[in-house]
């Protein structure tokens, strides 16, 4: 199970999120997508999981990670593991 909190850009194409949104398709997972408010003050759900308050943040398999960098590398060591399984 996936969920991706991110920004209301309504494209996948300008911002981190859509990056995201983009490699998390690559990978073959359809994760909830939250669109979180534009201000940082009123995104509390995303402070409660992960201590900041920016998004993109996909929580996957009940664990939330941060910063598109990080999670694009951490889909390409899942795709890796999985493929050395």
């Amino acid at each position: 199970m996936a969920t991706l909190y991110r920004c209301g850009t309504p494209t996948d194409r300008l911002c981190p999120c859509g990056r995201v949104a983009r490699e998390l398709r690559r990978h073959g997972i359809e994760p909830d997508e939250v669109r979180v408010p534009r201000r940082r003050s009123e995104r509390d759900e995303v402070a409660a999981l992960s201590g900041q308050r920016t998004v993109p943040l996909l929580v996957l398999d009940g664990e939330a990670i941060c910063d598109s960098h990080r999670i694009v590398e951490h889909l390409a060591w899942r795709a890796e593991r999985g493929a050395a399984a």
